[in-house]
Parts: structure tokens; sequence; C-alpha cells
């Protein structure tokens, strides 16, 4: 693993949005990703919103491919203590403190870490990480 993708940056590859070109090409360039468990509820969940019919269900399997080739990383009693800590100490949202916990326990500054979510690109960068993206 390589780099650590969360979902504001997955999505940008199943249905365009601002960045979503640049954002693909970023993510193709390096396909060892991570993630937390966390993540696939997040993308399935905005795909639904987003997408109607045939591009849902193209969407939906794009990413259950990609899926099955991440290193996902579990919440774990660990990852959750992580996000919490880092939660009070930033003040990201939930899903957000729990994507800088699963990378952090993999990797934190160490592992790239890919997001379209601004609050989170800041919470990561005063952290001292690499954010790719935002």
């Amino acid at each position: 693993m390589s780099l650590y993708v969360d979902s504001s940056a997955l999505l940008k590859m199943y249905f365009e949005e601002p960045d979503s070109e640049t954002c693909q090409d970023l993510l193709n360039s390096d396909p060892e990703w991570v993630t937390g468990r966390h993540t696939s509820v997040e993308v399935r969940s905005n795909l639904a919103r987003e997408l109607k019919a045939r591009q849902l269900a193209q969407a939906r399997e794009q990413f259950r491919l990609d899926w099955e080739s991440m290193a996902i990383v579990e919440l774990t009693e660990r990852v959750c203590e992580i996000a919490a800590e880092l939660a009070e100490v930033s003040g990201v949202r939930t899903l957000d403190a729990l994507h800088l916990g699963a990378a952090q326990l993999v990797g934190g500054g160490s592992l790239p870490f890919a997001t379209y979510d601004l609050r989170q690109a800041q919470a990561a960068r005063a952290l001292g990480w690499t954010v790719l993206g935002a």
C-alpha cells in the first residue's frame, strides 16, 4: 500500500465532479490504495444518491472491482481510539476522523493521503501529512 484514499477521492472515479480528471490521473498513477472499512458505506451511499439505473450499476461494479484490490483498514477499537483523539484535537467530523485514524494506524505521515474534502485535508496537513487533492 502506498496511498490512503478517502471517499471524496474515490467518488471522483465513478462520476463527474470538479477535479475528477485530475483525481483519476492521481489515483491511476499509484494503484496501491488503502482505505478504511467505512469507505464502502460512504461511497455506495453517495453513488445511490447521485446516479440512476444503468450508470449506478456500472459505478457499483467498478467500485466493487476497485474495492477488491484495496487494502482495507478495519475499524478496530484502536482505530476508533486514534480517530477519537484526532477528532478532539482537530475538530473534524466523525467519518473524517475515522479516515484519519485508519491512515494514522497504517502509516500516518509516511503514507500520502488523497482527499478532496477541504476540512479533512486541513486536518491532515496540520498533522504534518502529505495531502494530495484538496
